[in-house]
């Protein structure tokens, strides 16, 4: 229930200014539809059928992204190493199916998302990938097809009541993971006065960090994470690879070298494209940044318009360039890797007997 229409984050959701005070009688009003709801699903009124499988939600409570479709990849990867066999559901942010749809490396991401063929295209369709905003269905769906499944991960959907593997009065879901970034809670509200979808002070099983505290110009303390489990989790930049030829790569200090600054220009449609940007700069990579809000579209008329010999790319942007022919694209891939005690934690809690059988 985050409102879609806030493509570009506003700057009154970062400090408690006049636009947010102004605006607090809605998130209060939003707040009081979120505890309504929670406590229906608590009660146990309507159908919430449970999912025969354990789920891994990977979620947030900011709106916009904080990193968590890299999150998903690592964490699916590292337990298919483990001998577990897992399957990824996910919205698909803009996706047009009317039913539960099964993402591959050469889905359209007009119709499915963007991050489920970037997750398809990262793990070159290793695990079955199903998006619809009704993620029970997902669910169902992805295991007809799949029965050998035994862990599902979710792509988002810390907000989505129905996602649970028993009702809420008997545990709720296997593991919840809040992913958090530099950029904090904000001025703390919810929406639309601030950037959260819930409280900040939310139940959660761990929090995940993909960057630095220091980052945080938020201004909140750190009284969030006292006494609740938290993995702090650094990504790293990998080798470029050429849009239209993957196997022309060049590091990222062979650019630097080859190009002047001005040559360069760095494209982003990210929940927090700075973070890219950042991170290309810590490369010795100091070109014109280009931002755009999450999720953008591109096509070959953008591209024409920027004067620079040398344009770096995400992978996520990348999977909605595939038709664009352009020899100055390049892709920068996101690299994560799991630390030990996060994944020993999850085998801990997967790998529980479970007393509870239910059939979707």
């Amino acid at each position: 229930m985050a409102l879609s229409f806030f493509r570009k984050a506003p700057r009154f959701w970062e400090r408690r200014g006049p636009t947010a005070l102004l605006l607090w009688p809605l998130s209060w009003v939003y707040g009081l539809v979120l505890r309504i709801r929670k406590l229906i699903y608590d009660l146990g009124v309507g159908n919430h059928q449970a999912s025969p499988v354990p789920i891994i939600i990977v979620g947030n409570i900011r709106v916009g992204g904080t990193g968590k479709t890299p999150i998903v990849i690592a964490i699916a990867q590292r337990l298919a190493q483990l001998g577990w066999s897992p399957g990824i559901i996910s919205r698909g942010y803009g996706s047009t199916q009317i039913s539960p749809t099964q993402v591959r490396s050469d889905s359209d991401p007009m119709q499915v998302g963007d991050e489920p063929v970037l997750i398809a295209k990262r793990t070159h369709d290793q695990f079955p990938i199903w998006v619809f905003p009704k993620r029970r269905q997902s669910i169902k769906a992805l295991l007809k097809h799949s029965p050998g499944v035994n862990v599902i991960i979710s792509d988002d959907g810390l907000q989505h009541s129905g996602l649970s593997r028993w009702p809420a009065r008997e545990g709720g879901r296997d593991i919840e993971l809040v992913v958090r970034d530099s950029r904090g809670e904000g001025n703390s509200f919810l929406l639309p006065a601030g950037p959260l979808r819930e409280s900040a002070d939310r139940g959660r099983d761990a929090t995940l960090l993909t960057e630095s505290m220091g980052g945080n110009k938020s201004g909140l303390l750190e009284e969030y994470f006292v006494g609740r489990r938290a993995f702090t989790l650094l990504g790293t930049l990998g080798v470029p690879y050429q849009l239209n030829n993957l196997a022309n790569t060049q590091t990222l200090a062979q650019i630097a070298e080859q190009f002047l600054p001005n040559q360069i220009s760095a494209v982003a449609a990210l929940g927090n494209p700075k973070r890219f940007f950042d991170a290309l700069q810590k490369q010795g990579i100091t070109g014109k940044s280009i931002p755009l809000p999450d999720h953008a579209s591109y096509t070959a008329e953008f591209f024409n318009d920027i004067q620079s010999q040398c344009i770096l790319i995400t992978e996520k942007d990348a999977v909605k360039c595939s038709a664009i022919q352009d020899q100055r694209i390049w892709v920068v891939p996101m690299n994560l890797n799991l630390p030990d005690n996060l994944v020993d934690w999850m085998q801990s809690i997967l790998q529980r007997p479970d007393p509870h059988r239910y059939n979707l």
